[in-house]
């Protein structure tokens, strides 16, 4: 199965020959402002199996462990569509929202619930970090 998805405006696309490692509702502060609302569903998939068309922006943002994180977005229309996350550096970690399909999609886990929003409803049968997961 292809996995495709894009920009709003189109100038930036994107395939994944593989399929994904894992997928996750992020309730951190940064993917809080960087969605513009409560969280973040991100899923990661092998940096290799990914190929991207079109010009990325970058903005350079810095992880818990103090390592950069590199959150690429279209420079045209501002879309958010992946990160780049220096401790895991084999894995890219995509913005669910940008897909073409998203119906195949099912959050597995709920990270960095800390600093979730109190009136946010997380599901009680998927796991719940209170930060990322670790091992």
């Amino acid at each position: 199965m292809a996995i495709e998805g894009g920009c709003l405006c189109g100038a930036v696309r994107y395939q994944i020959s593989g399929k994904p490692v894992a997928t996750a509702v992020c309730h951190c502060k940064n993917c809080q402002k960087q969605s513009g609302t409560a969280f973040s569903i991100v899923f990661s998939v092998k940096a290799k199996e990914l190929s991207v068309d079109g010009a990325l922006s970058t903005f350079e943002d810095v992880g818990s462990s103090g390592a950069p994180v590199l959150r690429k977005f279209c420079g045209k229309c501002g879309s958010p569509i992946l990160s780049e996350i220096a401790a895991l550096s084999h894995l890219r970690f995509i913005k669910a929202g940008t897909l073409d399909d998203t119906s195949w999609l099912k959050p597995q886990i709920h990270i960095w619930c800390d600093s979730a929003q109190s009136w946010v409803e997380r599901d009680p049968a998927l796991p719940q970090f209170p930060r990322e997961p670790t091992g």
